[in-house]
């Protein structure tokens, strides 16, 4: 079904078995306590899973590198034998792997970074020191003596990081390379940093030792590389030895998403295929590759040798294995929403997933058979209720479910007509076919009530049934204009051409987007100002801004910037869109009252009236707790999860977490 997907190929002297690459994700597990033995545990069940190639999160060469203070270097025997429980776990599953070695530059968030020149990322609170003769000297070392201490480790090769605006990159472009010595001016000084570190890898590792280099192929920032520059530094690694270039997309201070659910799938891919013209040696495509389709049809056309996976390997590990044994329906999809994988990993948290929690927490979140099966009725068919019954029917317990719609899948269903959340669809998919997999006794149409339990045939009961819109108290607030979010994204009501939405927070960005989405939308490069032709270095282009043909005010009570609760990696790609959009935001906002007239308000001791059509009230949620107290009080086991549980603050990451867990252990 997939031929070119699990066709092997031979890389330098490693057969691999299919084109799978565990792409480079860090997850901070290596800065922790006991933290190696936890990834050891993490990337062996990739390895078991069938990946072809994991590659791991990046490892500082020296202390100057890393990301931050506490980060994990690879400098000395005692770490070689930290990493030897990584390398030694991932082949006794037959895997194969393969250590990053990342140098952030003036990326790193402590006081030491260094860089080409001493230029402040605009990202970062540190100002870098300039780089002298002898640290570039030193550095180049470091890579050569990281590698060597790598192979002696027992990894089967290393990717050397130089994309994405860390170190090496900075060096070969000109928005931060503005040297006048030997390692700045023209490209061919600028590219010798690069080129040196592969030679010193070589001659300290040999032929036989699996040698990546991650080349920036689009920057997305001004005075960025040029395709020129791209294709010469390509050639010049493969006359230098490296077996596999793999693509990096953008620099981290690009303000265009590369990763997050708006990009469309598998966007970036005709860009490899084109490097893939000017080079002999394979070439990896990247980013928002999610489904084994996507990546045989990037394999299929010709635009790249390998696939690189990471989050989706975090949100399945056995997605080679499944995709092979023709299960690609039972993929636990990656629906790219950052929330647990890159928010956590840059607020320096532990890295997991929203939908597969047990990612990253392999030793201590295991599902294992039941020693005695249970009947447990679950009340709620929304993410919570519905991972809870699939881990607790996996385990071996008998599980009902009752959900009150017509549908599984909650406020999913909800999430997944904003644009850019279609793949929210996907959670609903899989655990449905989870659900049906593991025989979960499904009931839609059918809302709980006491007298259902009242023979106490459930030893447990699972309360799951989610929130209810919370409604504030503000004269008017009964006014026809008035609806609840989930009236609108239902699609059970039209708002006309001028809104006010009632709430700043997460629900709020998503209404304001929903209600700005029009029928004729730029392209996501015309909107982005990406241009895959590279007219201009770095590839980009003005962007195609339109405003919405609707009137949007996004109003909050509180002070501060609206969207300041949003995702550290994605919360920014909202604002910017619904700002382009000629969305109104506003804080520090007293609703006085709503009447004919439209929505009064107080705005900085000034009052006003918002002339809109309607009113959409995004104020935050309520636990759904009648059911369970009524259970409680009549002496059942009742658990409550999600929104049921604390609708404060609540998301779809605690809910389904909270589910796995407690299935985990009833």
């Amino acid at each position: 079904m997939y031929s070119h997907l699990f066709q092997p190929l031979q890389v330098g002297a490693f057969m691999l078995p299919n084109r799978i690459i565990m792409g480079s994700m860090h997850t901070n597990l290596e800065e922790i306590p006991g933290g190696f033995e936890r990834a050891a545990v993490y990337y062996a069940e990739r390895a078991r899973g069938k990946v072809g190639l994991i590659i791991t999160g990046g490892i500082a060469p020296c202390p100057e590198g890393c990301v931050s203070a506490r980060s994990a270097m690879l400098t000395n025997a005692k770490e070689v034998a930290q990493h030897r429980l990584v390398t030694e776990a991932v082949h006794r599953e037959g895997g194969r792997i393969c250590m990053q070695i990342l140098h952030t530059g003036r990326y790193g968030y402590h006081p030491a970074i260094v860089a080409p020149s001493a230029i402040q990322a605009p990202i970062n609170v540190f100002s870098p020191r300039e780089m002298t003769e002898e640290d570039i000297l030193s550095t180049i070392r470091s890579f050569g003596q990281c590698a060597s201490l790598a192979r002696e480790a027992g990894y089967d090769g290393v990717e050397i990081m130089g994309s994405e605006g860390y170190l090496i990159h900075q060096f070969l472009t000109t928005r931060t390379n503005q040297r006048k010595d030997s390692w700045g001016g023209e490209y061919p000084n600028r590219m010798q940093f690069a080129l040196r570190i592969v030679e010193e890898i070589k001659q300290m590792c040999g032929s036989d030792f699996l040698l990546i280099f991650r080349l920036s192929l689009l920057d997305l920032v001004e005075n960025g590389s040029s395709w020129e520059e791209i294709v010469q530094l390509a050639r010049a690694l493969e006359k230098g030895g490296v077996h596999i270039i793999n693509s990096g997309i953008g620099w981290h201070e690009a303000r265009i998403p590369t990763i997050a659910t708006p990009v469309p799938r598998r966007f970036f891919s005709s860009v490899t295929g084109r490097l893939k013209k000017e080079v002999t040696i394979p070439v990896i495509a990247v980013n928002r590759i999610n489904t084994p389709e996507i990546a045989e049809a990037i394999l299929a056309e010709g635009q790249a040798d390998l696939v690189s996976m990471a989050r989706p390997l975090l949100a399945d590990p056995e997605f080679a294995l499944k995709a092979m044994d023709h299960r690609a329906n039972e993929i636990n999809t990656c629906i790219a929403c950052n929330q647990a994988c890159l928010d956590h990993t840059f607020q320096l948290k532990i890295s997991s997933c929203m939908v597969n929690p047990r990612a990253c927490h392999e030793t201590e979140l295991q599902y294992l058979p039941v020693q005695k099966t249970k009947n447990i009725a679950v009340v709620g068919g929304g993410p919570a209720g519905m991972a809870f019954a699939h881990i607790a029917a996996l385990r071996g317990h008998k599980v009902t479910l009752f959900e009150a719609s017509d549908q599984l899948g909650g406020q999913f269903h909800l999430a997944k007509v904003i644009p850019g959340k279609e793949e929210y669809a996907e959670t609903i998919r899989y655990y449905t076919e989870m659900l049906s997999k593991y025989e979960v006794n499904v009931h839609c149409n059918t809302t709980a009530n006491a007298a259902m339990f009242s023979n106490h045939q459930f030893e447990e009961v699972v309360i799951a049934s989610g929130i209810r819109p919370r409604i504030p108290e503000i004269p008017g607030i009964g006014h026809p204009m008035v609806y609840r979010y989930d009236q609108l994204l239902s699609g059970s009501v039209d708002v006309g051409d001028s809104v006010a939405i009632l709430g700043a927070g997460g629900i709020g960005f998503d209404v304001a987007a929903f209600l700005a989405h029009d029928k004729e939308e730029p392209s996501f490069d015309d909107f982005w100002g990406i241009d895959m032709q590279y007219s201009n270095n770095g590839g980009l282009r003005p962007r195609r801004i339109s405003s919405s043909q609707r009137k949007i005010y996004l109003l909050q009570r509180k002070g501060g910037k609206p969207g300041s609760s949003l995702g550290k990696t994605t919360g920014w790609i909202h604002k910017s869109t619904l700002t382009s959009k000629g969305v109104t935001m506003m804080s520090g906002v007293t609703y006085d009252r709503i009447d004919d007239d439209g929505l009064h308000i107080t705005v900085n001791q000034k009052s006003q009236c918002l002339k809109v059509s309607s009113v959409i009230i995004c104020a935050g949620q309520m636990a759904n707790r009648t059911l369970a107290d009524e259970l409680e009080t009549a002496g059942l086991r009742v658990h409550t999860i999600g929104g049921s549980a604390d609708a404060e603050g609540l998301d779809a990451k605690v809910a389904i977490d909270q589910a796995c867990r407690l299935a985990a252990r009833l």
